[in-house]
């Protein structure tokens, strides 16, 4: 479990996705609070008491116009980061994140950024379930080379550990594997299909996008965001009977390697060893 207290953490990254929410309706853009957002939402009015994130999904088409417009639509200090908006991001989906904030998810990563909410694409997904099993084994394949490109070679020491790692480093950039990523994600097309998924959840998380529906009003925290309009249906599918509370020891957090809520990731000084290896 996390060693501070996330209930500011709680509140600070709501009034990120107030700000993606408000944008979103001037903009006429669909989101649906997602995973465990979604969950808490449903089960307990907003956040699941230990969970320190917030997940929202968006069709592709939302998603692409969100990431091109974020940084004039955006009001400051908030911006979006992903591959479309940074060469050296490490991730196959989108954040938006305070920059007036520092945060370093994991100690051997080596990005730095701003508290932040996930941002997860919906993509198209072929009906036969051998071209399903080729699309998402690719996916996690890319993904897989993503983590080595960023991930400090030396985490387990110089042995063979560090040797997948540096070989993925010396073959690749990342923005070859960011390409390719893409072009897996966005094979099918979203408005196409009638199934879909967030790649990153893997193939349990394909649904029918009727069950999305409509981006449907749900509260949380108080607040009116939108949610999955079929919700009952998406949840089960996703966590079985999700009305019932996991026992302590299966209740998950990220436990962040640092975080400051008043210092600009910008001006953070990384005295870790590997990064001042890289400069």
């Amino acid at each position: 479990m996390a060693n501070y207290d996330i209930r500011p953490l709680q509140l600070h990254i709501l009034n990120i996705l107030l700000a993606v929410d408000k944008v979103c309706r001037e903009h006429d853009l669909r989101y649906y609070l997602w995973a465990g957002t979604m969950l808490g939402a449903v089960r307990h009015g907003g956040f699941i008491p230990w969970d320190d994130d917030m997940d929202i999904c968006m069709p592709r088409p939302d998603y692409d116009r969100l990431m091109a417009h974020a940084h004039e639509w955006l009001p400051a200090p908030y911006e979006a980061v992903s591959a479309e908006t940074d060469p050296l991001y490490p991730g196959p989906f989108g954040k938006i994140q305070d920059s007036s904030t520092t945060l370093i998810e994991r100690a051997h990563i080596n990005y730095i950024g701003g508290l932040y909410i996930d941002v997860f694409p919906l993509d198209g997904v072929p009906q036969q379930s051998w071209k399903q099993r080729l699309q998402f084994s690719h996916y996690e394949i890319q993904k897989r080379i993503i983590y080595f490109l960023h991930r400090d070679p030396f985490k387990h020491g110089h042995g063979p550990s560090s040797w997948i790692p540096l070989l993925c480093q010396w073959l690749t950039s990342n923005a070859a594997v960011q390409r390719r990523l893409r072009n897996i994600m966005t094979r099918y097309s979203f408005d196409d299909c009638t199934l879909v998924a967030d790649y990153d959840d893997g193939m349990n998380g394909i649904c029918d996008k009727s069950v999305l529906g409509r981006p449907t009003p749900i509260e949380f925290e108080g607040k009116t965001l939108m949610g999955v309009e079929h919700a009952d249906t998406y949840l089960t599918q996703k966590y079985g009977d999700y009305m019932v509370v996991p026992p302590h020891d299966h209740q998950r957090q990220h436990n962040f390697f640092y975080l400051d809520y008043n210092l600009p990731y910008r001006e953070y000084d990384d005295k870790r060893v590997f990064m001042k290896q890289d400069t």
